[in-house]
């Protein structure tokens, strides 16, 4: 998958790694030059410019993008960036601050594909946001631990089965389950699996290719890099 990412900065470079560590394909857009140059010292390919212009996305291949990330520290300049790319037919993910009231925020909402806290969870949240699908890292935890969310799909390999049926490797542990997108709890082991439900696991991350296939099968690799 190809992405673009305004704002190279502590949270858009973070992302970028991760989406890069994962195979995908990542242009930033950065209009400080210091900040640009220290991406581009990273292997980064950077177009340095003003994100909120047409010009500017251009450039950087918006065309082209699966998703686009607005992931600098100003809430305008980002809404403004996810407003134009999102005329070219790819995801929008917009960063916001946590301490914007209710109202701000369901306003700029309803505009993008999807909003971040990444000060909450970091570079994962943004990375889970642009690339979707069937499954989203919570959280890194020491001791390569992840805490990772599955929905269940209805080609998935689990689904009609009960929880009673799913045998996860000795370094994985399922926490929580979610019916239907409803709220997540504590899993009961007679209850099957339908789609949309969704599974929390702690897993060390050598296991993760497992509990995928496990679970969601081959389809779920792309969210994590997978072949």
């Amino acid at each position: 998958m190809r992405f673009v990412i305004v704002g190279a900065g502590r949270v858009g470079l973070r992302t970028a790694r991760s989406l890069v560590e994962s195979g995908h394909d990542v242009v930033l857009i950065e209009s400080e030059p210091e900040i640009a140059n220290r991406a581009r010292d990273e292997g980064f390919e950077v177009v340095e410019g003003d994100g909120t212009t047409e010009e500017t996305l251009e450039a950087a291949g918006i065309e082209r993008a699966d998703a686009f990330g607005a992931l600098t520290g100003d809430l305008n300049d980002n809404y403004i960036a996810c407003l134009i790319a999102g005329q070219y037919d790819c995801r929008t993910v917009m960063r916001i601050d946590e301490d914007y009231r209710e109202g701000i925020y369901r306003k700029y909402a309803d505009e993008v594909d999807e909003i971040v806290f990444p000060e909450r969870l970091g570079a994962i949240a943004a990375k889970n946001a642009l690339v979707g699908g069937s499954i989203r890292a919570i959280a890194d935890l020491e001791h390569d631990l992840q805490l990772v969310e599955f929905t269940i799909t209805e080609s998935a390999p689990m689904c009609g089965y009960s929880l009673s049926e799913l045998e996860l490797p000795a370094n994985a542990r399922l926490l929580a389950l979610g019916k239907d997108g409803g709220t997540l709890r504590i899993p009961d082991a007679d209850e099957t699996l339908d789609a949309n439900d969704r599974l929390v696991i702690l897993v060390a991350f050598e296991k993760l290719d497992d509990v995928r296939n496990l679970i969601v099968g081959e389809t779920g690799a792309k969210a994590l890099g997978g072949a």
